[in-house]
């Protein structure tokens, strides 16, 4: 397992009830209510924690694209990170996957998809999932 040398920054949220009920950071930035999508048997109407995941995993995954673009010197400023985070019954519990879909306006398919995988690499979200989540990679370029 690989450890952070130093802690930059933590994020801290308390959320209560589950995903049926509250969830907000120590500073406020993030209010939430949570409710069950209705595809689950909830009443939906609020966001959920796939919804979220899919966020956070999507804007971390652009930051380090513009790592891996600096690598092989392209420009990834006007990238788009459509994420999907699938939920779904697996063994007495449930797991989740993840589809990252990069377009990579200017940059030849072969490049782009060369900076999608190094970025894949690179990601802390990828990371932390990387032989625990299937997680599939695609690459749009010109």
């Amino acid at each position: 397992m690989n450890t952070p040398e130093s802690i930059a920054y933590t994020a801290k949220a308390e959320i209560t009830g589950g995903r049926d009920g509250h969830g907000a950071t120590d500073d406020k930035a993030l209010d939430v209510d949570l409710r069950s999508p209705k595809e689950m048997g909830g009443p939906g109407g609020a966001t959920n924690p796939e919804q979220l995941f899919a966020v956070g995993y999507g804007a971390c995954f652009q930051g380090a694209l513009a790592l891996a673009g600096k690598e092989l010197g392209i420009d990834t400023s006007k990238s788009v990170v459509n994420s999907e985070v699938g939920i779904g019954k697996e063994g007495e519990s449930f797991g989740l996957s993840v589809k990252l879909t990069v377009t990579l306006p200017g940059v030849d398919q072969d490049t782009a998809q060369k900076a999608v995988d190094r970025t894949h690499e690179l990601c802390p979200y990828s990371k932390a999932t990387r032989g625990n989540v299937p997680v599939e990679v695609i690459a749009i370029g010109a």
